[in-house]
């Protein structure tokens, strides 16, 4: 079976990848280990993984359960434990919120998408105010 590439499919992963970028360009700038082109990737890929799966008469549901272990795999690859600390958690988090972007994207639901975009990117970034303010543990170098 062929599909027929529409405008709102190519403008749902145009989509995908630009929500991905703006929670990438955060990782980037903090320099952590899965940055700008790797967000946009899972974003991406989860958009299209749910769109194809839904054009073949796949569930949401089921598409979104093999994403979310698919991810995981990924976020396991990102953290790592030193002495007494554990890191890249928040790194995987992003990546598995990124995906569920994506995911919302490929079901169409672009304005949600767009509303937990913004949240995880504030999420991201309030780490250094939480830090300044003494309620978030100082990362040591």
């Amino acid at each position: 079976m062929q599909t027929v590439l529409n405008l709102e499919m190519f403008l749902s992963l145009i989509l995908a990848v630009a929500l991905g970028a703006i929670v990438g360009v955060e990782r980037e700038m903090t320099h952590k280990p899965a940055g700008l082109r790797t967000h946009m990737l899972v974003s991406l890929g989860a958009c299209l993984f749910t769109m194809m799966s839904t054009s073949f008469g796949a569930q949401p549901a089921q598409v979104a359960g093999g994403i979310v272990a698919g991810i995981g795999f990924i976020g396991a690859g990102t953290i790592w434990a030193e002495k007494d600390k554990v890191k890249g958690i928040t790194t995987a988090a992003s990546l598995w919120a990124t995906a569920a972007i994506g995911l919302t994207v490929g079901i169409g639901d672009y304005p949600l998408a767009a509303v937990v975009t913004a949240l995880v990117v504030i999420i991201l970034a309030s780490g250094s105010v939480l830090r300044k303010i003494g309620l978030e543990k100082t990362k040591q170098p």
